[in-house]
């Protein structure tokens, strides 16, 4: 309100008080709303963290949707933000002509801008609260994932240590070496982290990666025993080797007298042994060599399967060259007494008649039949010794077969009365 004066105007001083009070009222109300602008940007700072986690870690519906609806509240944000930036830059209230009215209008739109920031910031603590389960799986899932990486990165640690002190005891240990330089892409992603690979994905790496680190550091660490040990296995079977030759050329002695003292059917399936026996060395020296090589080389899993192929090779030829001194040995006693072998087995299966009428009046047509048919065919055999040359090794081989059926008898009634039939 002006007043004239001498034909001039000049402001009258009643309004200026006023004027301040509401220029103070608008400055408190943008102190308040500047606070609650600084709130609500912490909060979402606060809570970006949170959904960070969440979308590293869980992807099931309800983490991509607490991810989603973040980024929804990101732009209601932006817009308040905005909205209360623009109030603000659009009143100056340090203006020393800013009247009454510009600072009510000032106060009026920074209580408007302050309101709707303290809305979203409540709303945005509610969806907070919602969110609490997720984040608490989340960063247990985090917490498990540190400890992981570590483990990972430790076992490399012992795989490379280990495998340098092989190497330092002369053992190349290329195909350990190949195998942990495989892991170095693993331990790459590894390093970049959950944020590119997720939680789940890089603790499972984790662990893959301690598995195999482990089995590398306990292959290397047993690399000088292996060797060791494969050295020892080398030497044993060359022993071996040598001393089978040796018993194999006593092969033709035992054959000689075989056929001087017996017909050909004690010994016709024998004939063959001293031939194959020197084969089988001969295939057993080469193979050794070959283990050796392969030793040297250290292709540890080729010189293990040689070294088992030697062993078939000398059990087979051992068996065959022990065959032919047990057979001389069988038939020199038979043809001394026969009698004797012919007694037990005559004794064995008087033994399963009586097991077999045990508690019976009659006895199991089942039991009977082959213990009958066994008598008849020791009869057989014995009756079959005729001539300058018997042969003894038809009766043996029946009376060995005899012995076979009377025991799977006795086996069968065993079984049938512990199982209560």
């Amino acid at each position: 309100m002006t007043a004239r004066n001498g034909g001039g105007t000049r402001r009258w001083g009643w309004g200026s008080g006023r004027a301040e009070n509401l220029r103070a009222d608008a400055q408190a109300a943008q102190d308040a709303a500047a606070a609650a602008f600084y709130e609500l940007d912490t909060a979402q700072r606060d809570l970006r963290i949170s959904v960070e986690t969440i979308g590293a870690v869980d992807d099931s519906p309800a983490g991509r949707k607490a991810v989603a609806d973040f980024a929804e509240f990101g732009n209601r944000i932006d817009r308040a933000s905005h909205d209360y930036i623009t109030v603000v830059d659009s009143h100056e209230l340090d203006r020393d002509d800013l009247d009454a009215s510009a600072a009510a209008h000032a106060r009026a739109e920074l209580e408007r801008a302050r309101h709707d920031l303290e809305r979203v910031k409540a709303e945005l603590d509610t969806f907070a609260r919602s969110l609490a389960p997720l984040v608490e799986k989340a960063e247990g899932q985090l917490a498990r994932m540190a400890p992981a990486v570590e483990r990972a990165k430790q076992a490399l640690l012992g795989a490379t240590n280990a495998l340098d002190e092989a190497r330092s005891s002369g053992l190349k240990a290329d195909a350990l070496a190949a195998r942990l330089a495989a892991l170095s892409p693993e331990l790459t992603r590894l390093n970049e982290g959950a944020a590119q690979h997720g939680v789940q994905a890089t603790v499972h790496r984790a662990d893959e990666m301690v598995r195999e680190a482990e089995t590398i550091a306990q292959e290397a660490r047993r690399l000088p025993e292996r060797a060791a040990e494969i050295d020892k296995r080398i030497a044993s079977l060359r022993t071996r080797t040598q001393a089978l030759e040796t018993r194999a050329q006593q092969v033709d002695p035992v054959l000689s007298e075989l056929r001087r003292r017996f017909s050909a059917a004690c010994w016709q399936d024998l004939q063959q042994v001293p031939e194959r026996a020197a084969q089988s060395v001969a295939q057993a020296q080469q193979k050794l060599r070959e283990t050796s090589t392969a030793r040297d080389e250290q292709r540890w899993e080729d010189a293990t399967t040689l070294l088992a192929e030697v062993r078939g090779l000398l059990n087979d030829t051992d068996e065959a060259v022990k065959a032919a001194g047990e057979r001389l040995q069988r038939l020199n006693d038979v043809s001394f007494d026969q009698s004797s072998e012919v007694d037990r087995t005559r004794f064995a299966i008087r033994d399963a008649q009586r097991l077999a009428m045990a508690g019976r009046s009659t006895p199991d047509p089942r039991h009977a039949q082959p213990l009958d048919e066994s008598v008849e065919r020791v009869d057989r055999a014995v009756a079959s010794l005729t001539g300058r040359h018997p042969d003894y090794w038809h009766l043996l081989t029946e009376l060995d077969a005899v012995k076979e059926t009377v025991q799977a008898v006795v086996d069968r009634i065993r079984e049938e009365r512990g199982g209560g039939r």
